[in-house]
């Protein structure tokens, strides 16, 4: 059955798509430039979809799954393509989507963040990219970490979930520690880094309480993080970050953050010009006024800086929106979309 997977993942990719969804009563399913397409009319029956995803986990891994019913795990089909894989239960029945990886990691020019290259000479600090799921933020921060690998060196550690993209560094040294096989818990492996010595740390996703304390702390104590968060624009991120917190805790977090945060880079994807999909993005930039604004609980005023600080390197995404249109890279009909969508 592991070839029957093989097959349709290495037909996903060569198709182009970026996701591949495998569920009881839908055809096999390829989401391409952000649109589901139905591969054929087939329908996937109980017991293709259980053996579908029997033969791309290992027998320990299928037992946990059978037990937990959720499963986050990573999979290589033999001509290298890789993926990211979360298999789950769905009205009593398993189910699967697949995202997958690229294989080259892509230069900051590919990907229209060039301007940002900025932050990959910050020393220490929190930088966040953020945005839905899909908005691309695990390909942003990629390019980020590969930048600063390729230029910089210096000792980089990723915790992730699992790993994505490989990087590469004849600078300096690189350790990919994936959730599940090299560590347990996100909050236990973000304490323990620090007696591992490194310069840059990588957060895949800061989930909960416990791990984005964690990652503040790191932040404060000499070291470059980055992270990601499913928050859709910066003043939600910064309203996310503190209200996970207990009351009591708030106004802590408020200084821990105005002190440690340097950027919050939100985005989404939008349909493209020429085809495809483009990332359309808001920066947020703490400056001294954004660091009062943190610290002081007047989120709300965020959204004048944001307006106001393009010669400090903000962007709202209506300015970038307008970026996109003069560029051609996006056509008239997307760009009245964007303004509607705000």
């Amino acid at each position: 059955m592991s070839s029957v997977a093989n097959t349709i993942f290495n037909k996903a990719a060569k198709a182009g798509a970026s996701d591949v969804h495998i569920a009881v009563g839908s055809p096999i399913i390829f989401r391409k430039d952000g649109e589901l397409q139905h591969q054929g009319k087939q329908k996937n029956t109980v017991a293709k979809v259980d053996a579908f995803i029997k033969s791309i986990l290992s027998a320990a891994k299928y037992k946990q799954f059978k037990e937990e019913k959720e499963m986050d795990t990573s999979y290589s089909t033999p001509t290298g393509i890789r993926l990211r894989i979360n298999c789950h239960y769905e009205r009593g029945n398993s189910s699967l989507a697949a995202r997958i990886i690229p294989d080259k990691v892509p230069s900051l020019e590919d990907i229209g963040i060039e301007d940002l290259e900025y932050l990959c000479d910050e020393k220490e600090g929190l930088i966040l990219f953020t945005g839905p799921t899909g908005a691309g933020k695990s390909t942003s921060l990629a390019a980020m970490i590969q930048h600063i690998a390729t230029h910089k060196g210096g000792h980089i550690v990723t915790l992730e979930d699992p790993v994505e993209f490989v990087f590469k560094s004849e600078k300096g040294l690189i350790r990919q520690r994936q959730l599940g096989r090299d560590f347990l818990e996100f909050p236990a492996a973000l304490r323990g880094v620090l007696r591992q010595d490194p310069n840059i740390i990588m957060v895949g996703e800061m989930r909960d309480l416990e791990t984005i304390a964690a990652a503040l702390t790191l932040a404060e104590t000499g070291h470059l993080v980055f992270a990601t968060l499913h928050t859709p624009n910066a003043m939600q991120t910064i309203d996310r970050i503190v209200d996970v917190f207990p009351p009591h805790q708030q106004q802590q977090i408020r200084t821990q953050l105005s002190l440690s945060l340097r950027a919050i880079v939100a985005q989404r994807l939008v349909p493209c010009a020429h085809g495809g999909r483009t990332a359309q993005r808001e920066v947020l930039i703490n400056t001294p006024a954004v660091a009062n604004i943190i610290r002081d609980n007047r989120t709300p005023e965020l959204k004048s800086v944001l307006q106001t600080g393009r010669d400090t390197g903000m962007c709202t995404f209506g300015k970038h929106a307008k970026e996109l249109l003069k560029n051609g890279e996006i056509d008239k009909e997307t760009y009245e979309w964007m303004k509607n969508e705000g």
